[in-house]
């Protein structure tokens, strides 16, 4: 994929190496439990704990510029194109073909944990959205997952996954996520929810390879992708066989057929997953 002129979006929080130690006030339990042996002693704990705060000040500042700086590498530089571009596609699509204004989501790097307005989440659940605070979340060990243990190498893959979250972002303004919410999010409901997402991905691939982003092997890395995370497939990798009840994504063939209706009619009407 052509993504190295693309602009770079400013939507992207990088938290990666950003530690979640037990934290209380700015301090921590065993600095509490100093100022108290301070004041029994007669000191005065204020000190302690002013020093306390700016040193954690310091720390902190010192984090953020040290991520600011790793969003420089080729991979947070990868997943800021690739953002760049979905918010340019659907800056255009959403308005026209649903009528609905575009508000762009944020997209999180993460590393090993993460927390979200939907809760503590380990990188082992992968990629997700939450619709709580609009954001995307994503752990770049996910690629290599995806290179090494579903055979999916290749940039547009992993364009994929990213688009397939953006999908979920855009079912969210759609007000698409809260129906399902309400009518129970049964596991039929979640497969035709993550389907569209399916086919949302591939109508911002339509837009992309109209603005020539596309080299020509890049849609089969994405249908070898769709294919790989297909429920089927990691049930019978995973357990060596299939239970069709328990899906919540839909097989590698819906996923595969879902992404193409996308992919090649670029229109959000194609995408009624629901029916």
């Amino acid at each position: 994929m052509r993504w190295e002129d693309q602009r770079q979006s400013t939507n992207v929080e990088d938290r990666r190496g950003i530690g979640s130690g037990m934290m209380i006030g700015g301090g921590g339990l065993g600095v509490l439990i100093l100022a108290l042996v301070v004041m029994l002693c007669g000191g005065d704990p204020n000190k302690l704990l002013q020093s306390v705060g700016t040193s954690d000040q310091q720390q902190q500042t010192q984090t953020t510029a040290g991520n600011s700086a790793g969003t420089q590498d080729e991979n947070g530089r990868f997943a800021g194109a690739i953002m760049g571009n979905l918010e340019d596609g659907w800056k255009q699509i959403l308005p026209q073909q649903a009528n609905i204004r575009f508000q762009a989501p944020k997209l999180v790097l993460f590393t090993g944990q993460v927390n979200s307005a939907c809760g503590y989440t380990s990188a082992a659940t992968g990629p997700f959205y939450c619709p709580g605070d609009r954001k995307l979340y994503l752990d770049f060990a996910f690629f290599d997952e995806l290179r090494r243990e579903f055979k999916s190498p290749g940039d547009f893959a992993q364009a994929y996954v990213i688009a397939h979250e953006f999908g979920h972002h855009i079912q969210n303004l759609m007000g698409t996520m809260d129906k399902v919410q309400r009518a129970g999010n049964t596991n039929q409901l979640s497969v035709a929810l993550e389907l569209q997402a399916d086919c949302y991905a591939g109508i911002w691939a339509n837009y992309a390879a109209k603005q020539g982003r596309l080299d020509k092997g890049d849609p089969q890395e994405a249908l070898n992708a769709a294919a790989a995370v297909g429920d089927d497939m990691i049930q019978r990798r995973t357990q060596g066989y299939v239970v069709p009840e328990s899906f919540t994504h839909g097989t590698s063939q819906q996923r595969v057929q879902w992404f193409t209706r996308g992919l090649q009619s670029g229109d959000m009407r194609q995408c009624q997953t629901f029916r």
